[in-house]
């Protein structure tokens, strides 16, 4: 498994292709997906008796859209669905294509991207194509159970009906590849609680109380085992009709029901959800459901471990995460004279599920949520106890885990101000203004946060941690531009550098050349704009922050005011290469503007400086 550095946009994709025992199959098929740039093959989980791969990817959006087309592609190549068997459902040679947001992408987005791969496998390579769950077309089609019932010895009969023309591609049966299932849906967590026990009931008890589908209602409890209650079931004849909320016993049917209105729900609403039948419930258990919207768990024993665990599937972490489910287990588990000693994920997580499971405990310890991201997920670390069976990698196990570290910020100080002294072009003044301005938000980000720590200025905690948490991101987008700076000027260079022999090839080179000093511009303004931020910051830290501070923040605004400077410079010089006369002048204004803005920004903090040092 590799890790996904310096990630922005992450899209996980899973396929599942109908063949899990011919290896050289399989490693075919994965290999179609992995040749595309940028892409990183994370797990191939190959089944004999499902006759089955799971297959996960992950990479940028483009990337990832060309690499499921491949994978789909040679899938159809090489799986012959008319002699497939498995114990599996299935009704193609790619039977799901599922997209995934991971981080700094929206589901809307990935709905685009299934939809977009969709039509593209239906009309380049005429294999009918079914939309499922976020992604579907027609509301009918969600769910991936239902359109795939009767699975592929369905589907010659099936796809001579109209309502099950496919999405995209021909309305017909095909032997070979069957069809393919593409969607979208949010991340599937794998996640187990672990337990001081080797009891399976014990664990299954504490399953039961925090998943979705919940479980039978009882009273009189005889321990602290819910399990050891007696059951409740709807008497209707009898006039029996208990409350599944609070086991209050109505004696109508309309009674219950208001009841549950009042509550927010309905009888008709509760036994569909359980799949009772609402006008039949006699003698029917009483069903609640559990703490948690899409949480799936049950319990069970890992002998090699030598305990109990709970395991869990979160399906949507927006809703539910892990902090959720793990806090509320440790409540259960200490009502129950149990411990929970730590946790374990399976697989890997996103970056903003675990992110947000540290900022949760450092909010309810009182911490500032404005510190650096390895120190968050270190908080998410040791919070859910995630070291407790196995270390804890989280360049593995965390998929779109932001890093600033790149050839020159991964240096020492001491390398790196010894690489900027030789007599090479880059790194050159662009990546200094943006270590500048990267400092100048470090120190605003401690002025915040010594303020925030502070009993005398409880009351402004929040407006500290909002500045520190800015500073952070702030702090980490110019850490990357410093190598970024140096790239885009490689870039340049490697235009300058290429063939000018003939009208084609000068041609050519001209049109790189424009293009790298264009990119050259964009970084260093882009860093200029981020130290302007540096400094609106800085100055509010100075205002806000405590006097103590207000030097560190003057300083900040003088190192972000120098690295907006130089990164000016830097615009400048190569602006004097761009030959599009209108582009030219349009960065020319942008650079007025924001010179400005920097004037009076440094005048604000000078004010300021000098109103409190002089008293």
């Amino acid at each position: 498994m590799s890790s996904i550095v310096n990630a922005e946009a992450i899209v996980e994709c899973v396929p599942n292709i109908s063949e899990g025992r011919d290896r050289q199959k399989i490693d075919l098929i994965v290999a179609a997906a992995a040749a595309v740039e940028n892409v990183d093959v994370l797990d191939v989980d190959p089944g004999s008796e499902t006759n089955r791969t799971v297959i996960t990817l992950v990479g940028p959006p483009d990337p990832i859209a060309e690499a499921a087309f491949r994978l789909v592609e040679k899938a159809a190549e090489l799986i012959d669905m008319s002699s497939h068997q498995g114990a599996h459902p299935r009704h193609g040679a790619t039977d799901v294509c599922p997209f995934i947001p991971v981080s700094e992408i929206s589901m809307e987005q990935c709905i685009e991207i299934a939809r977009a791969v969709g039509k593209r496998i239906g009309e380049e390579l005429e294999i009918p194509v079914y939309m499922y769950d976020r992604a579907a077309l027609r509301e009918d089609r969600m769910s991936l159970a239902d359109v795939r019932r009767g699975e592929y010895e369905a589907l010659s009969e099936k796809m001579t009906d109209e309502q099950w023309k496919p999405d995209f591609g021909p309305a017909r049966f095909l032997p070979g590849p069957g069809v393919v299932t593409v969607g979208a849906r949010e991340f599937l967590i794998a996640y187990n609680v672990n337990l001081n026990t080797r009891d399976k009931s014990q664990a299954n008890d504490l399953a039961m109380e925090i998943r979705e589908k919940g479980r039978a209602v009882r009273i009189n409890a005889r321990t602290p085992y819910y399990s050891s209650g007696q059951l409740l079931r709807y008497r209707t004849d009898d006039g029996i009709w208990p409350s599944a909320l609070t086991a209050e016993v109505f004696s109508t049917r309309e009674e219950l029901d208001q009841h549950l209105r009042d509550h927010g729900t309905s009888l008709d609403k509760e036994a569909t959800f359980f799949g009772q039948d609402p006008s039949a419930l006699d003698g029917e258990m009483v069903m609640k459901r559990g703490r948690f919207e899409h949480c799936r768990a049950v319990g069970w024993v890992i002998p090699e471990y030598g305990r109990a665990q709970i395991s869990i599937n979160l399906t949507d972490f927006h809703v539910t995460n892990m902090h959720h489910v793990f806090d509320a287990c440790r409540q259960l588990a200490e009502d129950r004279g149990l411990v929970i000693t730590g946790s374990e994920l399976v697989g890997v997580a996103p970056y903003p599920a675990i992110r947000a499971s540290g900022e949760h405990y450092l909010s309810n310890q009182g911490s500032s949520r404005g510190i650096p991201v390895q120190d968050i997920i270190a908080t998410a670390v040791q919070s859910l106890g995630l070291c407790d069976i196995s270390n804890f990698d989280p360049e593995r196990s965390v998929i779109g885990l932001p890093t600033t570290s790149g050839p020159l910020t991964s240096q020492t100080v001491d390398g790196f101000v010894d690489e900027v002294s030789r007599d090479s072009p880059a790194p050159g003044g662009g990546s200094i203004a943006a270590l500048a301005g990267s400092l100048g938000a470090a120190l605003s980000s401690m002025v915040a946060n010594l303020t925030f720590t502070k009993r005398k200025y409880r009351k402004r905690r929040a407006e500290m941690e909002t500045i520190a948490i800015e500073a952070q991101r702030l702090k980490d987008d110019l850490l990357r531009a410093v190598d970024e700076d140096t790239e885009a000027f490689e870039s340049v260079i490697a235009a300058l550098r290429l063939p000018q022999g003939t009208p084609e090839q000068e041609k050519i080179r001209a049109v790189a050349i424009e293009a790298g000093y264009r990119h050259a511009i964009e970084v260093p303004l882009n860093s200029a704009e981020l130290c302007l931020e540096v400094m609106r910051l800085a100055l509010k830290a100075a205002h806000r922050g405590l006097p103590a501070g207000v030097t560190d923040a003057g300083t900040a605004v003088w190192m972000a005011r120098a690295g907006f400077e130089g990164a000016i410079l830097n615009v400048r010089i190569n602006l004097s290469e761009i030959k599009d006369e209108k582009w030219r002048s349009a960065i020319e204004e942008r650079i007025l503007l924001l010179r400005k803005d920097a004037e009076s920004l440094l005048e604000q903090c000078q004010q300021q400086l000098e109103e409190i040092l002089g008293s």
